[in-house]
C-alpha cells in the first residue's frame, strides 16, 4: 500500500495492525482501550459529520485539546476530507489564542474540556470566522463531539461514496495542517506543512528507531507540536499501540501500568529524572552510597560500541545489576529507546542513560521541517554523543559561510499562512530553508548545532557568544532550573537565573536557613554563596570571554503559561528581556559595589 497522504497512514494501520489496544488513554485512573476498527470507523463517522457540517476540501478546522484518541480520530476525520487541522496548545495565552483563531480562518473549533472553553469562548465570540464549538470532555451547554460522530452515522450512506472520491482528489501535494509556531519572539507564525511534508519525514525516520508492531509507548509530550505529531504518525505507521498518560502529575505510576517500550521527551523532563536520581543518591550512606557514586561515574565515561574496554563493560555490567536495573524500573522495566526533541540534549546525560541501558536518541528538526532534518539513530555509525546525529534519507543540509545550517528536501513546509514574504526571507530560490540555527559536521557526518543565530549576541570587545551552549552547561546545576545569558554590547557576559526552589528550600532547611518567601529565601548570604559556587565552577569550563561575571536570581517560576517560556520550554528571550530590565539595568550599571553576583 502506497503511504502519500497522512490518512493512507491510517487505512495502512487497518489493513495490517489489528489490534485491541491501537489507541489507549488513562481517565480517573482507569485505561480505556481503542481498537484499530474502532479508530478507523469512527474517523469516517467524523468526516461524514464534518462533510454534512458544510466542511469543505481547504477549510480549517481547529483544537485546543490534551492529548487523547480522540486527537487522532478527529485529525485523521479531517485530513480524510482534504480539510485542514489547525491543532493549538492549551497552554498559551490569550492574545495567541485571538491571533490563531481569527488568523488560521477556522470555521469549527474542538476543545477538550470547561476550563478551555472558559477560557477561550470570550476569544471566540470576537472571532467571526468560528462557526461551532464541539468539547471532547461533556460540558453543560455546549455540543458534544459525539454529536458530529452521530451525524456522520447518519448520513453514512448519503457520504460514503464521495468520502472515496475525496479521499483519490487528496494530493500529497495538498495543504494538510497549519502548525503556529510558538516563537521567542512576538505573535506565532502559522507554518503550512503538507501531507508530502509529513509523509517523506514519516518514511525516512522510522528506520532510526528501534520499533515493530510488538511494542507499545507513553505519549504525553502534546500532540499540537510537530515533533509528537511526526513520531504520531510513525508508530502508526509501524503498528505500534501508543497509551496517552493522564497527567504530567501521574506520568511515572502510568510508565510503571504501562510498561512501555518507549517514548519521546524533552531534554528538560529528563534533566528532572536525572536530577531526582542523583537527589536520591545523596541520602544513601556507606556502601550503598559507594557504589551509588560509581554508577554516575562510570555512566558519564560511556562511549558506544565497547570502546572503552573490556574492564569498563564488566564493571557496567556490575553497576547494571546493582544499580541501573532500578532505574530502567522507575520506566517501567521495559524502555528500549526515548526519543529526544525540541532542544539541545546534555551529552552527559545521553551517557549516562546509555550506561544504565536506556537508549536515549537525540534528533534536530523545527516546526518548518515538517521536524525531522537529523537524527542520532539506534545503531553504529549514525549515533554520536553531543550532535545530533546524520542527517536522515531525502533531506539535504549543507553549512552556509557564516554557519547557518541549510535544509532543502520534500519535508521543507509549503510556506507560511498568509505570510508570502516572511516565506521569501527563509526558503530561498534554491529552494534552501535557513533555519536560523548556527552547526557545523562533526567527522564530516554528525550534525552538531551550536546555538541560534540570532541569539549570538557580540560583547563590546567585538567577540561573539553563544548563549545556549553555556545555558545548557549551567543547568546542569541541580538548583538552576532556568537560566539566561545576556550581554549584547557588554563588557562582559551575565545571567539571570530562575532556581529550582523545591531543591533550595531542602537546601535551605538542611543548612538551618530561615526565611519567609522566595525574595527573603534567594537574597540570603548564604545562598548567594552557594550560586556563586556553582557560576564559579561551570566558569572553569568555559572561555574568559564566555564566563559569567554577575548574576541575579529571580523568584519567579518559568513556564509556557506565565510567558516567559515556549510551549517547547525554550526562552522567549524578549519577554524575559522587558520582565527583568531592571535587574538587567543593575547587573550593567557602573558601582563599586557591584561585585560578581551582587
Amino acid at each position: 500500500m502506497e503511504i502519500t497522504r497522512t490518512f493512507d497512514i491510517l487505512d495502512r494501520l487497518n489493513a495490517n495492525f489489528k489490534k485491541d489496544d491501537v489507541l489507549s488513554v488513562k481517565r480517573n485512573g482507569n485505561w480505556e482501550k481503542f481498537s484499530t476498527e474502532e479508530y478507523y470507523k469512527t474517523a469516517n463517522y467524523l468526516s461524514y459529520g464534518l462533510l454534512a457540517l458544510g466542511i469543505k476540501k481547504g477549510d480549517k478546522v481547529a483544537s485546543v485539546s490534551n492529548n487523547r484518541p480522540e486527537w487522532n480520530f478527529l485529525d485523521m476525520g479531517i485530513s480524510q476530507i482534504g480539510a485542514v487541522h489547525v491543532p493549538v496548545y492549551p497552554t498559551i495565552s490569550v492574545e495567541e489564542y485571538e491571533h490563531i483563531l481569527e488568523h488560521s480562518d477556522a470555521r469549527i473549533i474542538f476543545m477538550s474540556d470547561k476550563a478551555l472553553v472558559k477560557k477561550i469562548k470570550p476569544v471566540i465570540e470576537k472571532t467571526p470566522n468560528i462557526e461551532t464549538i464541539y468539547t471532547f470532555n461533556e460540558v453543560e451547554g455546549e455540543k458534544s463531539w459525539t454529536e458530529v460522530v452521530a451525524l456522520g452515522k447518519e448520513n453514512e450512506e448519503k457520504y460514503k461514496e464521495e468520502l472515496i472520491s475525496l479521499k483519490k482528489n487528496v494530493l500529497p501535494t495538498d495543504l494538510c495542517s497549519i502548525i503556529y509556531t510558538s516563537g521567542t519572539t512576538g505573535l506565532s507564525k502559522g507554518v503550512m506543512l503538507s501531507h508530502r511534508n509529513f509523509i517523506s519525514n514519516v518514511i525516512s525516520g522510522a528506520p532510526a528507531l528501534p520499533i515493530d508492531e510488538t511494542m507499545k509507548v507513553l505519549s504525553f509530550l502534546p500532540l499540537c507540536h510537530v515533533y509528537e505529531r511526526l513520531l504520531t504518525y510513525v508508530f502508526q505507521y509501524k503498528g505500534i499501540s501508543i497509551y496517552y498518560a493522564e497527567s504530567m502529575g501521574t506520568l511515572i505510576n502510568d510508565m510503571k501500568e504501562v510498561k512501555p517500550d518507549g517514548f519521546d521527551t524533552v531534554p528538560r523532563l529528563l534533566e528532572r529524572v536525572f536530577d531526582g536520581i542523583l537527589a536520591k543518591g545523596k541520602n544513601l550512606k556507606g556502601f550503598k552510597k559507594a557504589i551509588f557514586n560509581a554508577s554516575i561515574k562510570v555512566g558519564l565515561k560511556y562511549e558506544f560500541e565497547g570502546k572503552n574496554g573490556w574492564w569498563y563493560e564488566t564493571k557496567r555490567t556490575v553497576l547494571d545489576k546493582l544499580v541501573y536495573t532500578k532505574w530502567r524500573d522507575a520506566l517501567g522495566g521495559n524502555v528500549k529507546f526515548i526519543g529526544s526533541g525540541g532542544a539541545a540534549l546534555q551529552p552527559r546525560l545521553a551517557r549516562v542513560f546509555h550506561a544504565a541501558g536506556i537508549n536515549v536518541q537525540e534528533g534536530y528538526g523545527l516546526t518548518e521541517t515538517s521536524p525531522l532534518v537529523a537524527f542520532n539513530y539506534y545503531y553504529s555509525g549514525k549515533r554520536k554523543f553531543g550532535t545530533v546525529g546524520t542527517v536522515i534519507d531525502n533531506v539535504e543540509v549543507k553549512i552556509a559561510e557564516d554557519g547557518e545550517i541549510l535544509v532543502r528536501g520534500e519535508n521543507v513546509m509549503l510556506g507560511y499562512y498568509k505570510n508570502p514574504e516572511l516565506t521569501a526571507e527563509v526558503i530561498d530560490e534554491e529552494g534552501w530553508f535557513h533555519t536560523g540555527d548556527v552547526g557545523i559536521f562533526e567527522d564530516g557526518k554528525y550534525l552538531k548545532i551550536t546555538d541560534r543565530k540570532k541569539e549570538i549576541f557580540k560583547m563590546s570587545s567585538g567577540k561573539y557568544v553563544a548563549p545556549q551552549a553555556i545555558e545548557n552547561k549551567f543547568k546542569e546545576s541541580e538548583l538552576i532550573e532556568q537560566v539566561m545569558v545576556v550581554g549584547e554590547n557588554q563588557k562582559f557576559a551575565s545571567a539571570l537565573i530562575s532556581p529550582n526552589f523545591t531543591l533550595l528550600q531542602d537546601f535551605a532547611k538542611k543548612h538551618h536557613i530561615e526565611f519567609s518567601d522566595r525574595q527573603q529565601l534567594i537574597d540570603h548570604p548564604q545562598i548567594l554563596t552557594q550560586f556563586q559556587k556553582e557560576v564559579n565552577s561551570f566558569n572553569k569550563q568555559l572561555g574568559q570571554t564566555e564566563e559569567i561575571k554577575r548574576f541575579k536570581i529571580v523568584t519567579d517560576e518559568w513556564t509556557p503559561e506565565s510567558g516567559e517560556l515556549s510551549p517547547t520550554l525554550k526562552l522567549k528571550r524578549r519577554f524575559l528581556y522587558k520582565k527583568y530590565n531592571h535587574l538587567l539595568e543593575q547587573i550593567y550599571m557602573p558601582s563599586k559595589n557591584n561585585i560578581i553576583g551582587d
